[in-house]
């Protein structure tokens, strides 16, 4: 049996995620492939225990260190009991969010820097990385506005305009250094143009499985 592949979403807040997520479902259901949706952080009832912890707004400010470590524990969990088991069969796991996101919101965003993500990447996961990270770039400001539009913001959401220009250039980086598992789509074009560049990047990846 063939081992499935690993897909991500990644951007910034507001830039489309979970229309984007649905399109690409879809597009690989349409290929006869079974599909695994999952999110991060989150994807088991434990890890969506955590989530709750990461994102709900409280009067303790939570260490950039403690949040890094609990975005980890959550992983760990969701590794173990969701991910590997489904490529492990042969399915296709679509995830909302991925370790890039950490490199981007923490180790850029928080100024926690590369090196401890670097350690507790290798250690919860070895040598697993996403086959495809399908990274939605957008303008933050225009990213935001959208987020606030669809109501109220969780405890991350609320951070300055600058903390997310951060997490931008993170992610930009991060596609920089690995150009052969990122695909840039511009989200700040319709949502048509937008699946219409998510389908090419799908399309190059499905030929190189089938290859």
């Amino acid at each position: 049996m063939s081992t499935g592949k690993f897909i991500t979403i990644e951007g910034g807040e507001g830039v489309g995620k979970s229309s984007n997520h649905r399109f690409i479902a879809e597009f690989l259901s349409a290929q006869g492939l079974e599909v695994i949706e999952t999110r991060e952080p989150g994807g088991t009832p434990l890890a969506e225990e955590i989530r709750e912890l990461l994102l709900t707004k409280r009067s303790e400010v939570m260490s950039p260190t403690a949040e890094l470590l609990l975005m980890f524990a959550a992983r760990a969990q969701h590794l173990e009991q969701v991910i590997k088991p489904a490529l492990q069969r042969g399915a296709w796991v679509l995830c909302d969010r991925f370790t890039d996101a950490t490199y981007a919101y923490q180790g850029v965003a928080r100024g926690l820097g590369t090196d401890f993500i670097i350690e507790l990447e290798q250690s919860v996961q070895g040598s697993l990385r996403p086959d495809l990270v399908v990274l939605l770039d957008l303008d933050p400001r225009i990213g935001m506005a959208r987020a606030q539009n669809r109501g109220e913001t969780d405890r991350i959401e609320q951070e300055n305009i600058e903390f997310f220009d951060r997490v931008r250039s993170g992610y930009l980086a991060r596609a920089a250094a690995n150009p052969e598992r990122f695909l840039i789509v511009d989200a700040s074009v319709e949502l048509e143009g937008v699946q219409e560049q998510i389908a090419s990047g799908l399309t190059k990846v499905l030929g190189c499985a089938s290859a």
